[in-house]
């Protein structure tokens, strides 16, 4: 009986451990390219205007910050920021969803019948279900490189992650690493061939 009672506990703590250890990673990074896109031709870059996380006409704090860090990683890249003429316009996009997650946990008890026959009480196990609910907010931010001559996009990362209240600093500080980690699946450099990855 006593085998059945740490069976389940132990069902407990690894399903609770999964689920600790699913929070605990960063956002999901998808990225694509246009096939059809010469990347070495491109050398310069601007933000397109106007921005699609400045969808209300004006700059915020947090828009800021994410044109600063994609900034930093274009750059980083030997690409030269050029409002007249650029190569490339940069178009950054960034939302919040409310979502709901269920799970159920398997669940044991036991029900305790007396036998007459066997004089004698026996355990008798009964499987049932948990459910946890486990509401959020989801951020997902977008960063696209379009093609000015052609007017075509060309590269697009996105991140897809929990969000939680944070503190100005540490939203900065979330928002460059989440461009970073976007931006370390582009292989590409200003002027450059593709180099296999």
């Amino acid at each position: 009986m006593k085998s059945h009672h740490r069976f389940a506990a132990w069902l407990l703590g690894l399903c609770t451990l999964a689920l600790l250890a699913g929070c605990a990673t960063g956002p999901r990074i998808t990225t694509e390219a246009d096939p059809r896109a010469d990347f070495s031709s491109y050398r310069s870059y601007a933000f397109y205007s106007p921005l699609a996380i400045e969808k209300h006409g004006y700059a915020t704090a947090t828009s800021e910050a994410t044109k600063a860090a994609v900034r930093r990683q274009m750059e980083s890249r030997g690409y030269v920021y050029d409002a007249e003429n650029p190569d490339l316009w940069v178009n950054i996009n960034a939302y919040l969803e409310r979502r709901t997650d269920v799970s159920s946990v398997p669940t044991v008890d036991y029900a305790y019948y007396y036998s007459y026959r066997a004089r004698a009480y026996f355990a008798v196990p009964y499987w049932g279900e948990r459910a946890h609910v486990y509401r959020y907010t989801e951020g997902t931010m977008n960063i696209d490189l379009v093609d000015v001559r052609e007017n075509r996009l060309v590269w697009e990362g996105v991140a897809v992650g929990r969000v939680s209240n944070l503190e100005p600093e540490e939203r900065k500080a979330r928002i460059d690493a989440t461009v970073a980690e976007i931006f370390a699946r582009y292989p590409h450099r200003a002027g450059a061939a593709a180099q296999a990855m």
